[in-house]
């Protein structure tokens, strides 16, 4: 370990404290994609009071921010994210997310002027399917961005990210309401539109590849029992290998949903709920970099079984890796078999290993800085 190394841990350890209150007040408080706007502020409130020059509003949207340190030539960006699922609260970890990105610019940012690189920190809202980091992208967020980085908690570590690229829609069927018992032939059902649309989707699967999921939820299926329901809605989630694949499936699935509105006579919307989530482009260097620095930490990297999964969990970081150079570790609290979106799972989001998890996190994160701005990676 060289003398810029430790004196990031060092840095990392100075901040530790504060970096696990922001982590639990966040655990503590969580806000839904786009509604994070006290999860925001308390994000850049620390980078703030920690030397950052922070913008609010950044890219016009209300609860993404900026926060940028230094002024050397190789720019590197950390991703923040800090939406919490509905329902369950944290239970992906972001909370970890906005820690583990804080430390490592903090810590990164004390050594801005040596190592000849400018630290910043993105506050990216909506990562749970609303596409967020698609958005700022759009927007010009990342222009001139030399690198980008995050780690995401998991159940143990996992250093590549291999996620599905993913589209979300919102399913909606109308039909026409009516008696069930006196006039049912008066109406047109769109429940039923539904339950033909399901088991399509189920048949179809005997044809997908496994590198295809498809799944969703019904959010609203009627609302009494004697009247025959007007109109439904759902949620649905098409995830493949990549974009091409995506969009093949997702042509395969609309015919599904068709068939329920030819079925019952109903008319079907569909719209979607963000641009498709892209699959990922690793900069293998920056990987192999930071699981060697993982490793150097302690940390027990694992390729294979079942606690491994969560690599393939689809991020709109993987659209940012198309355009700018990136890695996307996972980072493990040792809980298998609790596992991501699990309510369990925000239970280990605070408390002592999720305290080392973000100590870990920041400086393989910071570390692996070091090394992109000493070009030690090949």
């Amino acid at each position: 370990m060289n003398e810029a190394k430790k004196r990031v841990q060092a840095d990392v350890g100075s901040v530790r404290d504060e970096l696990i209150a922001l982590s639990e007040s966040l655990q503590r408080n969580p806000e839904t994609a786009w509604k994070e706007f006290e999860s925001a502020r308390k994000v850049a409130e620390v980078l703030r009071r920690n030397g950052f020059e922070v913008t609010e509003n950044f890219a016009g949207l209300p609860t993404a921010f900026h926060a940028r340190l230094g002024s050397g030539t190789k720019r590197i960006g950390y991703m923040a994210e800090y939406d919490a699922l509905p329902g369950i609260g944290h239970a992906c970890g972001h909370n970890l997310i906005s820690a583990m990105s804080v430390g490592a610019a903090i810590a990164l940012a004390q050594r801005a002027g040596e190592l000849g690189i400018t630290v910043e920190v993105f506050g990216t809202p909506a990562e749970e399917g609303g596409g967020g980091k698609i958005e700022m992208l759009d927007r010009g967020a990342f222009e001139g961005l030399d690198f980008a980085m995050m780690a995401h908690p998991a159940p143990v570590d996992v250093a590549r990210a291999v996620p599905f690229a993913v589209s979300h829609s919102a399913i909606r069927y109308t039909g026409r309401a009516a008696h069930a018992a006196a006039y049912p032939t008066h109406g047109r059902n769109a429940a039923d539109a539904f339950t033909i649309a399901q088991v399509a989707i189920g048949m179809l699967r005997q044809q997908l590849p496994p590198s295809v999921r498809v799944h969703g939820i019904v959010t609203s299926g009627g609302e009494a029992p004697n009247a025959i329901p007007q109109t439904t809605a759902g949620r649905w989630y098409v995830r493949a290998k990549d974009m091409a694949e995506l969009a093949e499936t997702e042509e395969k699935v609309r015919r599904c949903f068709e068939a329920g509105a030819l079925a019952t006579g109903c008319d079907l919307e569909i719209e979607p709920e963000s641009q498709p989530y892209s699959d990922f482009r690793t900069h293998e260097a920056a990987l192999k970099s930071y699981e060697q620095n993982a490793v150097e930490l302690g940390r027990e990297l694992v390729t294979e079984g079942p606690e491994t999964e969560m690599c393939r969990a689809s991020t709109d970081m993987g659209n940012v890796s198309q355009v700018v150079p990136a890695i996307h570790p996972y980072i493990g609290l040792g809980c298998f078999p609790v596992l991501n979106h699990q309510k369990e799972f925000a239970d280990h989001c605070t408390g002592e290993a999720a305290g080392r998890t973000v100590t870990d996190g920041a400086t393989a994160l910071a570390w692996t800085a070091v090394d992109l701005a000493q070009g030690r990676m090949t």
